[in-house]
């Protein structure tokens, strides 16, 4: 019987010593932000300073920051994925190495001021599956689409078309420079491009591909002069024998518009070719260019922002540290 009341008052004993704990706790957060105010009142001169400092020396660095991104979409044609791929691998290896004679060697001006370069696809499972050139048929673009539903079939769809040995199939990429300093397209993206293009395997490639298209167009438009004198023929006819028994009727003459429709698909076609003809003026098509973009990732840019923040730690850690070494230095002199 009495064992119950004993338990009763060690848990109120309990639960006072937890309140009494928790009530310290905040006491002790409570009275630190207090000792935070008085330190910052004490230096407020320090901190004012350390701000104005801080911000101009951030403003200083920000203005003279000479770091800079540069990008060029350029789309690979005759197969030659891999060779750009390749190509870029090797102009990172020599900035890498600093190999300052070859990059010359290319055109490239200023060698040291180049930061690094890479490659990367741009993304667009829609025209690898529905490719609009000429060259290109219903059967190459199906097997595009059962090529990608095949790589998808165990695993993620998004992770498939992302996976390198999908992304090298996409029509365009994406090539990322960064330098210090500014640069020009004369002095470097012009010698970078040269220098992309300079394949001999490729350059006869691109011969070949130019003149069957032009082979193709010549044909094309020979059967459209066909066409045409056919139908001006066929017009004068009919209107010569408008009242005769054996008028033929466009629209129920099927021959007739089988040719119309011959006609306009050629003429479809020959557009397409027309396209080809510019997409393919080099082994490496560059199609757009971006360049001079001041770089503004991780820490650039924000100098005075970051530099002030920085002074601020670094004066409240070492005060930390000297209260820490005096309070040990008196706890050891007091033993």
């Amino acid at each position: 019987m009495s064992a119950t009341p004993q338990n009763n008052d060690n848990q109120e004993i309990d639960l006072s010593q937890i309140s009494k704990k928790i009530g310290s706790f905040f006491e002790g957060i409570s009275n630190s932000i207090f000792e935070g105010i008085l330190f910052i009142k004490r230096n407020i001169v320090i901190f004012i300073s350390l701000f104005i400092i801080g911000v101009g020396a951030g403003y200083y660095l920000d203005k003279t920051s000479n770091s800079y991104d540069h990008e060029i979409i350029v789309a690979p044609n005759f197969g030659s994925t891999d060779y750009l791929y390749g190509k870029i691998d090797l102009l990172e290896s020599k900035i890498k190495v600093q190999d300052t004679v070859f990059l010359k060697s290319i055109g490239i001006q200023n060698p040291k001021s180049l930061g690094q370069i890479e490659i990367e696809p741009i993304i667009d499972i829609y025209n690898f599956v529905n490719s609009a050139t000429s060259m290109a048929n219903s059967a190459q673009n199906t097997q595009n689409f059962e090529l990608v539903k095949l790589l998808s079939e165990d695993g993620d769809i998004n992770k498939v078309i992302k996976e390198k040995t999908t992304s090298k199939n996409y029509g365009r990429h994406i090539i990322h420079i960064s330098t210090k300093g500014l640069v020009g397209n004369k002095n470097f993206i012009d010698p970078l491009m040269a220098y992309l293009n300079r394949n001999e395997y490729y350059q006869n490639v691109q011969k070949v591909y130019v003149n069957n298209i032009k082979t193709k167009m010549k044909q094309n438009e020979a059967i459209i002069l066909q066409i045409d004198n056919l139908l001006n023929e066929f017009s004068s006819t009919t209107t010569n024998n408008q009242k005769s028994d054996k008028l033929v009727y466009y629209n129920e003459n099927t021959q007739l518009n089988e040719i119309i429709k011959t006609k306009n698909n050629l003429i479809g076609e020959l557009g397409g070719q027309r396209m080809d003809l510019v997409n393919n003026e080099q082994i490496i098509m560059k199609n757009s260019s971006v360049i001079n973009v001041k770089n503004t990732k991780g820490v650039n840019g924000k100098m005075k922002l970051v530099i002030p923040l920085f002074l601020f730690f670094a004066f409240i850690g070492i005060n930390m540290f000297k209260n820490f070494y005096r309070k040990q230095s008196a706890k050891l002199a007091s033993k």
